[in-house]
């Protein structure tokens, strides 16, 4: 079995390092690494996992090292690895956005597998999203472990170009906020009918809930559904009219692209 280790204890790596370790994966078998000790000890006790404040350290340990670091400290990260480290035959798995696969290649300055996934937040809970594009140096193994390691936080896509992990975070990466703002528009709206900002609350999220339980149940187009709940002259139509006038698909549409121009400012600027 191989080993991982875990550059840096933020949420990504550790909703990761949950979702291997539930899975059955050998928590003898991942090392996380990270300068302050309050997230790696917590890792540590709750999954039984190794931990040290050392990257040289986690990197010598694994045969896969997972890239959890702020985008800006990337390249700093395995410059100082590719230094220390015999980085020969080892896998980088990176699931910061803004940071391309060619940056890291030039900062680890030596042949290897380098696999870019963009996972989102809901990965945290079991139920992400994980864009996934990887460099000329990966082979079948690396490809499917890499698949295994982010279906263990949720579904994942293989990407046919570089270009589109942009594409999946304004798709999936971004997009839980546009969710979250959607809903806290409807919450404002329903404590301003009189609901307390509870029972608010709960009519939103168990609405918002269902709602994506019934695209995932059916495989109708998603219009179908919506015309399915939409009757002619009612209420429904009434708010969706009102939506579409207001011209929500095209807004829709330009805050997607701006998140699209937004990731290649990041990997420009990297």
């Amino acid at each position: 079995m191989k080993k991982i280790a875990f550059i840096g204890a933020g949420n990504m790596n550790g909703a990761i390092i949950s979702g291997l370790v539930n899975g059955g994966f050998n928590p003898e078998n991942i090392m996380v690494s990270n300068p302050s000790p309050e997230k790696r000890l917590a890792l540590q006790a709750t999954h039984g996992i190794k931990q040290t404040p050392d990257n040289i350290e986690a990197t010598t340990f694994a045969d896969v090292i997972v890239l959890g670091v702020k985008p800006y400290l990337i390249s700093d990260v395995c410059q100082h690895l590719s230094e220390h480290v015999d980085i020969t035959g080892k896998c980088f798995i990176s699931v910061a956005a803004g940071c391309t696969i060619k940056q890291i290649e030039q900062a680890l300055n030596k042949p290897c597998t380098v696999i870019r996934t963009m996972p989102n937040t809901p990965s945290q809970l079991g139920f992400g999203v994980s864009g996934i594009y990887a460099n000329d140096h990966a082979n079948d193994e690396e490809r499917a472990f890499t698949t295994s390691l982010m279906e263990s936080v949720g579904i994942v896509k293989w990407l046919e170009s570089e270009q589109q992990i942009d594409h999946i975070i304004a798709v999936s990466g971004s997009a839980p906020a546009y969710f979250f703002l959607f809903m806290e528009a409807m919450q404002k709206q329903a404590i301003a009918y009189g609901f307390s900002e509870q029972d608010s609350r709960d009519l939103v999220q168990q609405t918002a809930l269902g709602a994506a339980k019934m695209v995932i149940e059916n495989k109708l187009p998603i219009s179908k559904l919506r015309e399915n709940v939409t009757s002619k002259g009612g209420t429904t139509q009434a708010a969706l009219s009102s939506l579409i006038e207001g011209g929500l698909d095209q807004l829709v549409s330009n805050a997607m692209n701006c998140a699209v121009d937004r990731a290649k400012a990041m990997a420009k600027n990297g």
